[in-house]
């Protein structure tokens, strides 16, 4: 069972890959940022836990279907893998903003069910890392460090949302994976 502390959650599209506004539709539209790949294998070496949390409600809206986001994590897991690295678990919500499920972001449906995965008492002092409001929610509620990244929708999120730039508020926010990453481990290894 992985420590709290030692586990970095990510939202998927626009922090380790190519986000779009009109969905990652198949295999083919899903543009891993290289970089963010070898992040994720930089942090298994390290003896990190990393999990994915992921809204689609792309499924719900009929523009793909469960096998096509299958297709794309089993993709993700194999470059992963590839680069000596490994995704413990990858939870993704299917449903629209008015289903009324309890999984979409900033719910926090999707970091429960990676704890229940992972066999873990709870989620607080783990590492949220997303590149919008309700990523960042999402792993507030679980008492998670948030983490913003200017990838994908980041930099719009930062305009909307100004105060997430406070010195007072708990969030960091990194230009990208790699660059979170690499201040984590030299965090954890001068710790």
């Amino acid at each position: 069972m992985p420590s709290p502390d030692r586990l970095v959650i990510l939202d998927r599209d626009g922090v380790i890959n190519l986000d779009s506004d009109d969905y990652v539709k198949s295999l083919a539209e899903w543009i891993p940022y290289p970089a963010a790949i070898q992040s994720i294998a930089k942090l298994s070496q390290a003896g990190w836990t990393v999990a994915v949390a992921t809204n689609q409600s792309g499924i719900a809206r009929g523009y793909y279907d469960e096998a096509t986001l299958n297709s794309i994590h089993d993709e993700l897991r194999r470059l992963v893998t590839e680069a000596g690295g490994k995704v413990a678990h990858i939870a993704w919500c299917p449903h629209g903003p008015d289903d009324g499920c309890d999984c979409r972001k900033p719910l926090p449906g999707l970091l429960e069910q990676i704890r229940v995965a992972l066999g873990m008492e709870d989620l607080e002092g783990s590492w949220m890392v997303g590149d919008s409001l309700r990523d960042l929610q999402a792993g507030e509620s679980v008492k998670a460090h948030s983490i913003l990244v200017m990838t994908g929708k980041g930099r719009r999120t930062l305009d909307k949302h100004p105060e997430l730039a406070d010195p007072q508020r708990a969030t960091r926010i990194f230009g990208d994976l790699p660059q979170f990453v690499d201040w984590l481990l030299e965090k954890k290894n001068a710790g």
